[in-house]
């Protein structure tokens, strides 16, 4: 009898345990590393010296990155899905597959008391950071995806980007606009610390430099400058931020491996910064992944030295391989296993409270 009562209690604490519900963090870091696969975090890691962030997270998964009508999904698509959960076409920024405006994340928290931000090394309007605020059919609109902005919905874009902002082909000054709205608009080569609730920040024209030009650590400058900014006026003290390491897939576009590594380095020493924020402050969930890989990389043999490799592209476009993410604080447990990219959407939206 006290042995059934013994395999009673453990099957009832194994039931419990399976059913128990993830913490919930107060604020979420999602960083999206562009066109990056396995290849280009181990070409990249392989002889990297310093802390390797990805080797820090206890919990990792595999997301499945097809788009809508294409099995190799672009930027659009694949951002679009980690802003409202359903696949959409490649181009696609915050609609469904039939080209209507889907509910984003960032929509659906702000009610909740949520603060809202994105960061990139490409312009606050390209494809990825775009796809969290704004609602076209194309993502060559980027004049359009600026204007989304003004809705107040983001409430921090830092980023380059100047062009859609002034100088534009309709001649409005974007700024003065959203000057109007609350936003504190500033156009800066130099990223300078700035308190503001609501800011807009670009340092160029377009993209910014790359790390081989000499961006230095603006990625990591403009995300410390973000999640500060998040925290102002905030008496909840919940934000989600997503940081873009745009230019990685432009180091794979091009099939230039040492222009994908230089970015993904950089990319690795913000998320190790982020990293050591959530571990002292233990509320933060800090999730990492791709919306593709980019090049169709791989690290193949070296004869001529066998402790290195050669690298051998074979697309100057994306590839459909699944891509890995990387989860740590309250809720990481929900990323392991394999799914479909829209899960990461859902995946959010449990930890943040919404019923969507």
């Amino acid at each position: 009898m006290q042995k059934k009562w013994i395999l009673f209690l453990a099957a009832a604490c194994l039931l419990g345990a399976t059913v128990a519900k993830p913490k919930q963090p107060k604020r979420i870091v999602f960083l999206i590393g562009d066109g990056m696969g396995l290849t280009q975090i181990s070409g990249a890691m392989a002889h990297y010296t310093g802390r390797n962030a990805f080797e820090r997270f206890p919990v990792i998964g595999l997301s499945k990155t097809a788009s809508s009508d294409n099995w190799v999904t672009d930027s659009g698509a694949g951002a679009t899905v980690f802003s409202i959960g359903k696949k959409t076409f490649n181009g696609a920024i915050g609609v469904d597959s039939l080209g209507k405006e889907s509910p984003n994340l960032f929509e659906l928290i702000k009610p909740l008391g949520w603060r809202t931000g994105v960061v990139a090394t490409s312009s606050v309007t390209h494809a990825t950071p775009a796809s969290f605020y704004a609602h076209v059919p194309s993502r060559k609109s980027e004049d359009a995806i600026a204007d989304f902005l003004s809705r107040g919905t983001c409430d921090v874009a830092i980023g380059g980007g100047i062009k859609f902002f002034k100088n534009r082909a309709d001649k409005r000054d974007l700024f003065a606009e959203l000057q109007t709205k609350g936003f504190t608009c500033i156009a800066n080569t130099e990223l300078q610390t700035v308190a503001a609730p609501k800011l807009i920040y670009v340092c160029d024209s377009n993209g910014m430099k790359t790390m081989q030009q000499g961006r230095g650590d603006f990625l990591a400058k403009a995300t410390r400058l973000a999640q500060s900014n998040l925290l102002l006026d905030n008496k909840k003290k919940n934000y989600f931020l997503m940081v873009e390491g745009s230019q990685i897939d432009w180091g794979g576009h091009d099939n230039l491996f040492e222009y994908m590594k230089a970015e993904l380095i950089d990319f690795n020493e913000v998320i190790n910064q982020v990293l050591d924020e959530a571990i002292r402050d233990g509320n933060t969930l800090v999730v990492v992944t791709a919306d593709h890989e980019t090049g169709g990389l791989s690290l193949i043999e070296n004869k001529e030295n066998k402790s290195t490799f050669k690298v051998h592209y074979s697309t100057g476009g994306h590839s459909g391989v699944m891509v890995p993410v990387f989860a740590y604080g309250p809720g990481a447990e929900l990323f392991s296993g394999i799914y479909e990219n829209t899960e990461i959407f859902h995946k959010f939206c449990k930890l943040m409270g919404l019923k969507k």
